[in-house]
């Protein structure tokens, strides 16, 4: 025995005289969260102040207190990276690549941008994990450098890893454009 329903094609509406129990409706009228922006700011205006700024192209905004290329941030002693006698610097800067910023940090003179925040942006779409990647860094011959600890909490505030990650590797320029162009030609 079969049993079958009968199914309206249209969802009902409740509204407060449809006699629904909640005499507010289904639906706000009313945005939920309002700007306390002034009206007359663009949406990019608003995010080029805050500290979404220093990622979007072309701003000139920097990151006050979080190493905008100006102010040192830290010593830049402790061990941990690649090189017994390197000198690294806790030095952030913001960097394009691709048309977008990214974290870098001058080590012994080689600008060296943040591994795994170019793997989110540009090759995560490409490759199955960052797994692959340093598979792949490895066939290329590519040895990232390891991050200090003080790097490692700069690039954590500016958002550039995740919140939990406790290590972090640096890549050149150079080397990132032979792994981009590994991973863009494997497909």
């Amino acid at each position: 025995m079969t049993t079958t329903m009968a199914l309206s094609a249209t969802p009902p509406v409740l509204s407060p005289s449809s006699g629904a129990p909640n005499s507010v409706g289904l639906f706000r009228t009313e945005p939920l969260y309002t700007s306390t922006a002034s009206p007359s700011l663009s949406p990019t205006s608003r995010l080029s102040g805050g500290i979404l700024g220093p990622f979007l192209p072309g701003s000139t905004a920097t990151l006050s207190g979080l190493g905008n290329g100006i102010t040192p941030l830290g010593d830049g002693g402790g061990g941990g990276h690649g090189g017994l006698n390197s000198s690294v610097t806790s030095e952030c800067r913001m960097v394009e690549v691709h048309g977008i910023k990214v974290a870098s940090f001058n080590v012994d003179g080689r600008e060296l941008i943040c591994l795994p925040q170019v793997f989110d942006l540009f090759l995560k779409h490409l490759v199955g994990g960052l797994h692959t990647v340093y598979t792949k860094l490895k066939r290329l011959d590519i040895c990232p450098v390891v991050c200090t600890v003080e790097q490692v909490r700069i690039l954590r505030g500016l958002g550039a890893i995740q919140p939990g990650v406790n290590r972090c590797k640096l890549i050149s320029r150079k080397d990132f454009e032979a792994l981009y162009s590994d991973c863009t030609n494997a497909r």
